[in-house]
């Protein structure tokens, strides 16, 4: 008999959960963010299925691809817009960012592997989906019969705040997509409440009906109402932390995990001639990186002449993430790569600064190996990155629409001559670096709660079940309010009628 319940007890110790993950964007930096959690379930016993359009090439025990290769062609049309879109307003840019989510909500959703996994009789113990403007998606959930867990590969947006109640005051929370930091004037917060004001009427008349749609369709056999079934979401994994933007208020639920992707062992040996280009460099080396999603071989041919033209004066050595080996202007003291160990690459004590796209990513991988940054912003959170780059001191935004090579040189040698930009980006890696539990071990942990508890709906906000009304005591100040005005009016209209009265009684004793 105590042989059994050891062998129970085992068993119960060594059970792992079993996850629907689902990763839509087509991507690689969003992508890289979502693998790392997957990597750190499996890693503690758990088997995670993965629908994504980017399959293992060295495949993971316990790690199940679902291929969406669909995906792959629908960001292509997206990202061969990014340039156009740099250029315009935030307002314009913001119904094409939604056009492009619901072009990838689908194109997942149709996808045959995906429509065969539908088809599946099993269950999931929780469903793990990234959020980016694909509403639809979590319609899995209920389909699985698991909790929904939300993953963002941003910080707190408005697309996913809602979901579990957490309040966005536009007063001092900027939103996302806006260069402003927590400290606005009155022209920045009112800019900051129109546009918040403006995104709300958008997700309602606009987005989420359009997402209800996909999600009737495709989730034709689930109960949940649409709207109810995003407020149900048991748990928020935002990839963000307070020490690289600003503080703010949060539900229970909504968790800060960001730089879970990070290695934080030792670095790992680099290529061969990239070690030896680095450790040749007496004035050290700049690495230079547009991100996954935007190919410098595709910058106009003017704004590479300017990219070119700055490098080639620099004494340091420049590692550029370049498409086109075919480079024949290409300077002395740059190696070009289409791929580079980026992480690995900013540990090392040589490289001295970073020229980045801005993206989330790439900003904490900065933040964290203390390097600071020129950013060349284009899309998304890009231009709130860099502004809180700027803010903290440990970057410089050089604007796309300027990018000139005096504008840029001087932008470089500011960054790598000026001591205290390196100063505060350390400061920066120190207060990331100073956290109780690695972000990975963190994420795993809420994950598995709301996992053992079923949801954890005791996690759930009240706010979530109240009208726009009753949330901001619309009602309770018209009462207030209603009910003070309706007292003066008849206090006034009483005094009137007292005056009234003594003015007619002194006319009669005048009269007599």
């Amino acid at each position: 008999m105590r042989l059994v319940s050891l062998l129970l007890l085992l068993i119960c110790q060594v059970y792992g959960y079993s996850y629907l993950m689902v990763l839509h964007t087509g991507s690689k930096s969003h992508h890289t963010v979502g693998v790392a959690l997957a990597r750190g379930l499996i890693a503690v016993g758990h088997e995670v299925t993965l629908i994504s359009p980017f399959p293992q090439t060295k495949p993971l025990q316990n790690l199940i691809d679902v291929n969406t290769p669909n995906i792959i062609s629908v960001m292509a049309n997206h990202k061969a817009r990014i340039l156009e879109n740099a250029k315009l307003p935030v307002l314009h840019r913001y119904p094409r960012i939604h056009g492009m989510g619901l072009d990838l909500t689908e194109a997942l959703l149709a996808a045959p592997a995906v429509q065969q996994l539908l088809k599946e009789q099993r269950t999931f113990d929780g469903v793990i989906v990234e959020a980016f403007m694909n509403d639809a998606h979590y319609g899995f959930a209920e389909h699985f019969g698991a909790p929904l867990i939300v993953l963002s590969t941003l910080g707190a947006t408005g697309w996913t705040s809602d979901l579990v109640g957490t309040p966005s005051p536009p007063s001092y929370v900027p939103h996302n997509l806006l260069q402003f930091s927590d400290r606005m004037d009155f022209t920045q917060r009112a800019q900051n409440l129109g546009f918040q004001v403006f995104e709300y009427f958008y997700q309602r008349w606009f987005n989420l009906p359009r997402q209800e749609a996909l999600y009737r369709k495709y989730f034709a056999n689930n109960t949940q109402d649409f709207y109810e079934m995003r407020r149900s979401t048991s748990l928020v994994l935002l990839n963000n932390h307070v020490s690289m933007s600003a503080p703010r208020p949060y539900a229970p639920n909504m968790i800060e995990v960001g730089g879970m992707h990070i290695n934080r062992q030792a670095r790992q040996p680099l290529p061969k001639d990239i070690e030896e280009f680095i450790e040749g460099a007496r004035h050290g080396v700049i690495f230079f990186s547009l991100g996954s999603n935007l190919n410098s071989q595709d910058l106009p041919l003017e704004k590479r002449r300017a990219i070119v033209e700055t490098l080639r004066g620099l004494k340091q050595r420049i590692l550029w993430k370049f498409e086109d080996e075919n480079f024949p202007d290409k300077p002395e003291n740059v190696f070009i790569s289409s791929w580079f160990p980026q992480d690995d690459i900013l540990a090392h004590d040589k490289v001295i600064a970073f020229i980045t796209h801005g993206g989330l990513l790439s900003t904490t991988e900065s933040i964290y190996h203390g390097k600071p940054v020129v950013g060349i912003p284009f899309f998304g959170d890009q231009f709130m990155n860099m502004a809180n780059a700027e803010i903290a001191g440990f970057g410089i935004t050089v604007k796309y629409h300027q990018l000139e090579a005096p504008l840029l040189r001087s932008a470089v040698e500011r960054i790598t001559s000026d001591a205290s930009y390196a100063e505060k980006a350390r400061e920066m890696s120190n207060r990331f670096r100073d956290q109780l539990a690695a972000p990975l071990d963190r994420a795993v942990y809420w994950v598995e709660h709301v996992t053992r508890q079923k949801g954890a709906r005791y996690l759930r906000s009240a706010c979530q079940d109240l009208s726009l009304v009753e949330y901001h005591n619309i009602d309770v100040l018209a009462t207030f309010f209603g009910g003070l005005s309706l007292v003066i009016v008849l206090l006034w209209v009483l005094v009137r009628f007292v005056l009234v009265k003594l003015r007619g009684s002194s006319k009669k004793e005048k009269a007599n």
